[in-house]
């Protein structure tokens, strides 16, 4: 049960008859039995939705409503990818949208600079007029609704940048298109959950059902999809969020299946050679590089941002301008490179089947680094997966290459280091080796070399965590101070405001006024818009018993005194957040 008491729909049933039971009165003519019968399921509906709304769903409605929604985040995922491609085939007038830089190569320079600039300004301004900030929602403001909002997001911001993205992934942006369909199946569950008055605990898990479906209707990947919600948005594994997520999961790859059928993203050679035991230092060695490959493309991201938020503040740029001004670089960098243009599948399966050089895996490997750096530098939308999984791909072709030039009576193919890498660095990005190495066996239906996969990906994880905190999504957290990368223990504190764990003025067992004034003055004190958080370290910093509560009512008005916190009840509040953090996540 959910906070639900099923009891509830039969005690109301049985005491308040509705319109058509064997109870109900009617001065006319008797209904039909299929008026009746209609009558009688509607009226049972009405009062189930009242039920739900009030205590929240049972197992089974939770269920239901996870297949539900598991539908709706397939079609909207489906969706997002087919109008894409219509918009790409539109602008650039190719037929088929995976050799779109192939196609690219062919059109006029101008066309090429100008479809980013146009579409950049697009981006500008619709994040300019819906969003308080100019900054696109994605899959890290995803893991925050679910660890601090009880598994809520941005309904009006998330909109306008599932469109942005749309926008920046249809007008040669760099990026991917896991960032914005999994927040767009966020602000989905966000409505259910908002009209169901779900508690934390089903909101998060309704949540996870949402990303999971989203996930697997982009890559046809349903048990990726399912261990990405549970390993990356939520965090945990608890047993009682796997049931529907994985409904919710197969539901989103069927609409998948539906339009695209069973086929894989990439087509791998038809044999992969793995020499095993003789080469698994070869892909340890892999791993490492790959590690410190995510970690470069992660600060290269950062950098660029920063660089482009300081440039925007002191020429005094406008906002929405930021973008185009992106478009435009990444625009003259396409005219000779088409090859960073969208997600960038065409140039990740040339990867995967060994038809590049060594000298243009890495030369595409730098360029695809810098553009994705430009596009989200540029904050014109999208996600970063697809971008690793491209850039992984290179890497690791250049490494085989590499390998198999100098040991080749032990060395297998270089395109079996090319599958290697792309998961050795979508993962250290993701900070999801379970999700990471599954969706690279899904997306190339590759199940035999995962031993070598499994190696890469495990090391390159180690290394890349390491310079970053934990992942991409966690790193852009911290570096909005959302201190979510230690665990629950640590952004707790951040939940609860102290104006309501503090005994209020007046109240039974309150803090003397004159002794919380005296605090106050010599400046011991906490604001009330201020969370545990800022309280537990000057507790620790002061050894006070506890802290006065005040309204800071600016430089010409005194402050106004509200209550005290008390240590203790802080600690209380805190230990309970924690016991039912630890209850949720072994359920």
């Amino acid at each position: 049960m959910r906070g639900a008491d099923e009891r509830a729909v039969n005690d109301t049933a049985e005491g308040d008859q509705p319109p058509g039971s064997r109870g109900a009165q009617s001065s006319g003519p008797a209904p039909g039995p299929i008026a009746a019968a209609l009558s009688f399921a509607l009226a049972h509906l009405r009062q189930a939705w009242k039920v739900l709304r009030s205590r929240g769903p049972s197992q089974f409605q939770f269920w239901l409503i996870a297949l539900i929604i598991g539908i709706a985040a397939g079609f909207a995922a489906l969706g997002f990818r087919m109008a894409i491609g219509y918009i790409q085939s539109s602008l650039y007038g190719v037929e088929d949208v995976h050799l779109l830089h192939s196609f690219a190569e062919t059109l006029p320079w101008f066309m090429i600079l100008l479809i980013p600039i146009i579409g950049g300004l697009l981006v500008g301004v619709i994040l300019h007029w819906f969003t308080p900030d100019g900054r696109v929602r994605a899959v890290s403001d995803v893991i925050e609704g679910a660890a601090l909002h009880k598994g809520r997001v941005e309904g009006r911001a998330g909109i306008a940048s599932a469109v942005a993205s749309l926008i920046t992934l249809s007008t040669g942006g760099s990026s991917g298109r896991e960032g914005p369909v999994v927040h767009m199946a966020a602000v989905m569950s966000t409505w259910v959950l908002r009209r169901i008055r779900a508690d934390g605990v089903t909101g998060r898990d309704l949540l996870g059902c949402a990303v999971a479906a989203a996930v697997s209707a982009s890559f046809n990947a349903p048990i990726a999809g399912a261990l990405f919600a549970l390993e990356v948005v939520l965090r945990h594994f608890a047993i009682h969020a796997f049931a529907p997520i994985v409904i919710a999961s197969v539901a989103g790859t069927v609409i998948n299946r539906l339009k695209f059928g069973g086929v894989t993203e990439f087509e791998l050679p038809t044999t992969s050679m793995f020499g095993f035991y003789q080469e698994l230092p070869a892909f340890l060695l892999l791993g490492l590089i790959c590690g410190i490959v995510a970690g470069l493309v992660m600060l290269t991201i950062f950098a660029a941002e920063d660089f482009a938020g300081a440039l925007q503040k002191r020429a005094g740029i406008p906002r929405w301008l930021r973008p185009a001004l992106a478009g435009g670089l990444l625009g003259m960098m396409a005219i000779p490179f088409p090859h960073i243009i969208g997600v960038g599948y065409e140039t990740t399966s040339l990867a995967l089947t060994g038809e590049l050089l060594l000298s243009q895996a890495i030369l595409f490997a730098v360029l695809k680094t810098v553009a994705v750096a430009v596009t989200f530098g540029g904050r014109m939308g999208g996600g970063v997966f697809s971008p690793a999984l491209m850039i992984g791909a290179l890497t690791g072709l250049a490494f085989g290459y590499i390998a198999t030039g100098l040991f080749p009576e032990v060395s297998g193919s270089a395109t079996l280091y090319a599958l290697a890498g792309m998961g050795g660095v979508a993962a250290a990005v993701l900070g999801a080796p379970i999700s990471t190495t599954l969706i690279v066996f899904e997306l190339t239906g590759d199940w035999a070399t995962g031993l070598a996969v499994m190696v890469t990906i495990s090391t390159s994880v180690a290394v890349g965590t390491r310079l970053v905190d934990r992942s991409f999504f966690l790193s852009q957290l911290e570096r909005r101070n959302i201190h979510l990368a230690a665990g629950p223990q640590s952004y707790l504190l951040a939940v609860f405001h102290v104006s309501g764990t503090m005994r209020a003025v007046g109240s039974e067992r309150a803090a003397p006024d004159d002794a919380c004034w005296e605090m106050i003055e010599s400046g011991s004190y906490l604001d009330a818009s201020a969370t545990l958080e800022t309280a537990m370290p000057m507790f620790e910093r002061t050894g006070a018993v506890y802290l006065p509560v005040v309204t800071l009512g600016g430089a010409d008005k005194p402050p106004e005194l509200l209550g005290a916190l008390f240590h203790v009840d802080a600690l209380k509040v805190y230990n309970g957040a924690l016991a039912a953090t630890a209850a949720e996540e072994h359920s």
